[in-house]
């Protein structure tokens, strides 16, 4: 296909798709008002009737998919075969709801539940020297959540200058991610007037880097993500020190701010908690994981590493017990299933680290009809929970893109912008 022919038909599919995702004619769109979501406004039966933008849609990057095999383009053969719907055990929302409390209770293991308390609060501490610069910024609060084993993780909390809403975000980096990711995706949510909050993993950014030894707690141990299992016991999961953090800022966010709605977004580390946490509490309403994960099955299939097998926390022989109880696409439904709740699973087809190929397109159909399913409410037939796949062709790195993010700032100023 000559490249003008190429240029012509990924115009058309723009166009397909802006008019699938508006549900308006383009002719329509012409004849309407500019709206605050950047879409249109017109007179319909019932009155005055908004339509948002479309989403965002770019094409494949002809350069980078040049330069990657065939294993990024082609489904891998571990994934032939396998019975996605079989593989999920959650078929109702019922299900759902009764899966999530015995999740909690292999992070939790002493107590069982999410935990209720507040971190110490340090208010208006200035600009962080571990942050980068942003702009727009009201005020930066820091707060410290003691855990287990004298460890105390750090979250900063960056109110906007000006904001019209009460909506809330929290950004993870992962395991120590550059800084040009979260300095992009905190400023696009800055300017969109969110408070944001943000995370990294144990051990990473502005985390300390030592944890007390589990025999004698006058030792302090330097341990990476794979010495954990030292610290596991019948009393105690050390997935807590990547969890809890989220849980005690999720309640200083509920006392503090009372927010319409709090969305979660994480790259690669940060995706996986990004996947993990909105499964185990559904106050988080929206979440984007980006190269955080694959179900289990399509891991030996992905083209780099491979196979991809994840990290201490990522991986089944290490948390049998948690992922015995539900493997990814369970995670993924119990994340979007809910009121209000949507997931927005984004993954980079090129990623140059993990989590990458075409594999996901295996159990994609499959998930989002059976999330579908589960979130339709029987009495009002309302949508009761979202959840969809973005896979991102647009460049070859381990990042939230430029791309990524405008669909995310999308789907949050369609999907919030009735919210206070």
């Amino acid at each position: 296909m000559s490249a003008m022919n190429r240029r012509s038909v990924l115009g058309a599919l723009g166009t397909l798709a802006a008019t699938t995702a508006t549900g308006l004619t383009a002719t329509a769109a012409a004849a309407g008002a500019p709206n605050e979501a950047g879409g249109t406004v017109t007179e319909g039966p019932t009155g005055v009737q908004p339509h948002p933008a479309p989403r965002p849609v770019a094409p494949v990057n002809a350069e980078v998919a040049a330069a990657h095999s065939a294993a990024y383009k082609t489904l891998p053969q571990v994934v032939v075969g396998v019975d996605v719907e079989d593989l999920m055990t959650i078929h109702t929302a019922a299900a759902a709801d009764a899966l999530r409390p015995r999740l909690v209770a292999q992070v939790w293991k002493d107590t069982g539940v999410l935990p209720t308390a507040l971190p110490t609060v340090r208010r208006d501490v200035g600009t962080p020297a571990e942050l980068p610069a942003l702009t727009g910024v009201r005020r930066y609060d820091r707060l410290e959540v003691a855990m287990r084993f004298g460890y105390v993780a750090t979250v900063f909390v960056v109110e906007p200058a000006q904001s019209t809403h009460r909506r809330v975000a929290f950004y993870h980096n992962g395991h120590g991610e550059p800084l040009d990711t979260l300095q992009r995706t905190t400023q696009g949510l800055l300017d969109h007037g969110y408070t944001v909050l943000l995370f990294a993993m144990p051990f990473y950014h502005w985390n300390p880097k030592t944890l007390q030894d589990p025999v004698d707690p006058t030792v302090q141990r330097q341990p990476s993500h794979n010495d954990l299992n030292l610290w596991e016991s019948a009393q105690y999961s050390p997935l807590a020190l990547f969890l809890e953090p989220l849980a005690v800022a999720m309640n200083h966010v509920q006392a503090t701010y009372r927010p319409s709605s709090v969305q979660m977004i994480g790259l690669s580390g940060g995706g996986w908690a990004t996947t993990i946490y909105p499964a185990l509490d559904p106050r988080v309403t929206r979440s984007y994981p980006t190269a955080g994960s694959l179900p289990l099955f399509v891991r030996p299939g992905s083209p780099k590493p491979s196979p991809t097998r994840g990290d201490w926390e990522q991986r089944q022989d290490k948390q049998p017990g948690f992922y015995g109880l539900a493997d990814f696409p369970d995670l993924y439904a119990l994340a979007a299933v809910g009121p209000n709740r949507r997931q927005l699973q984004i993954l980079n087809r090129f990623d140059d680290c993990c989590f990458n190929g075409v594999g996901h397109r295996s159990y994609e159909a499959v998930v989002r009809q059976r999330i579908a399913v589960i979130g339709t409410d029987a009495t009002s037939n309302e949508s009761n929970g979202h959840w969809d796949l973005l896979e991102d062709a647009t460049h070859g790195d381990h990042t939230i893109s430029p791309y990524a993010l405008s669909v995310i700032l999308w789907d949050l100023d369609v999907h919030c912008a009735h919210l206070p």
